[in-house]
């Protein structure tokens, strides 16, 4: 959930002293912005599988002193399923993974269908940004019988506070 703030502005110094008194919500802006994970040449004669690893930094602030929470969550991508990202190139597909670690155990998503996502927080200073970045670990199985080309795909990052 993400937090507004109302304001008005105040002509009056006295009616400004009056609400000082009465507390206000703090506005909070969060962004993200990533590095994606580009995996190169394939072989698809090769049993070994192809990683490699792009990032996404999550950069808050807000108005007032205060904790703030938030997930970073990863959309399915053009597959429609977790099980199985694929990447394309016109009707061809070749299957991928995007995982929260380094072993390739944690398939980022959204939280459904087994995926697990990143759960954060921390508490921010006045007007001043904090960033963290979160490793994208993408793995291409090998020995995958696929026509050459480019193959893309693209996945959404969702950002709730």
């Amino acid at each position: 959930m993400k937090n507004t703030i109302h304001s008005v502005s105040l002509a009056a110094l006295a009616l400004l002293i009056a609400l000082a008194a009465v507390p206000a919500q703090a506005q909070q802006l969060c962004s993200a912005a990533s590095n994606p994970v580009s995996f190169g040449l394939y072989d698809p004669q090769s049993s070994s599988n192809l990683d490699n690893t792009g990032n996404i930094t999550v950069t808050c602030q807000a108005t007032a002193s205060l904790l703030i929470a938030y997930t970073v969550k990863l959309s399915a991508g053009s597959s429609g399923a977790y099980a199985q990202r694929k990447m394309l190139s016109g009707a061809n597909s070749l299957n991928y993974q995007a995982y929260r670690d380094a072993a390739h155990t944690s398939v980022w998503g959204d939280g459904s269908s087994s995926t697990s996502f990143v759960s954060d927080g921390y508490l921010l200073q006045v007007l001043t940004p904090v960033s963290r970045s979160y490793t994208v670990y993408g793995r291409v199985p090998g020995s995958q019988n696929v026509k050459a080309g480019s193959y893309l795909d693209t996945l959404t990052v969702l950002i709730t506070y």
